[in-house]
């Protein structure tokens, strides 16, 4: 017998800037129907921000936990649940920027930058932030070879991670619009028939 060749196997790194889309058989609460953004893949393994799964908390709600006056006009929107991992911890998304730095950054792409400090939300809410933000409470993560496993079990799609999708599609429409990259209807394959 001839070793399977279709095994996945992902350089570190690989899945750095990529969309996980949880496929519909997805039973654990905290990714099921979730689409999760990777800002961290190495062989020690993987850190993503679930960005498609919004609180019953504001930005407004975490100003004010934070003490922070506001005149963000965005502050009624949402923050998302970011995974199950340091739920009281704040993350921010956001488009890349080269004439403004945080105190804790990581750039993820060319593009896309995740910000953990509070400096970023401190500038937000006097309405100076960056242009596009999601902000997440916790984040998910995934010990060495974790996410590689789960891939292989088809418990996820991967697909390039797409600021249209991050910065300017609803949240409730983001695991479909990233399904749709990848020229799938997700509801065609839902594992409960008329749930759809």
């Amino acid at each position: 017998m001839t070793k399977d060749t279709h095994q996945h196997s992902f350089e570190p790194g690989a899945l750095r800037n990529q969309f996980l889309i949880a496929m519909p058989s997805m039973s654990d609460p905290h990714f099921a129907h979730s689409v999760t953004y990777i800002c961290e893949h190495s062989d020690d393994g993987a850190m993503g921000i679930v960005v498609n799964i919004p609180m019953d908390l504001t930005l407004s709600d975490i100003y004010q936990q934070l003490e922070l006056d506001t005149n963000d006009i965005s502050a009624h929107m949402a923050a998302l649940a970011g995974g199950p991992v340091s739920g009281e911890r704040g993350f921010v998304l956001h488009p890349t920027s080269t004439d403004r730095q945080w105190q804790s950054s990581i750039e993820v792409s060319e593009d896309i930058t995740l910000t953990a400090s509070r400096d970023i939300l401190e500038a937000m809410s006097r309405g100076e932030g960056p242009e596009h933000t999601l902000v997440a409470l916790g984040y998910a993560g995934w010990d060495k070879g974790q996410l590689e496993r789960e891939i292989a079990e088809n418990a996820w799609l991967t697909v390039p991670a797409n600021q249209q999708i991050l910065f300017h599609t609803p949240a409730e429409q983001r695991w479909n619009a990233a399904a749709r990259h990848l020229g799938i209807d997700l509801n065609l394959i839902s594992s409960q028939a008329g749930h759809a």
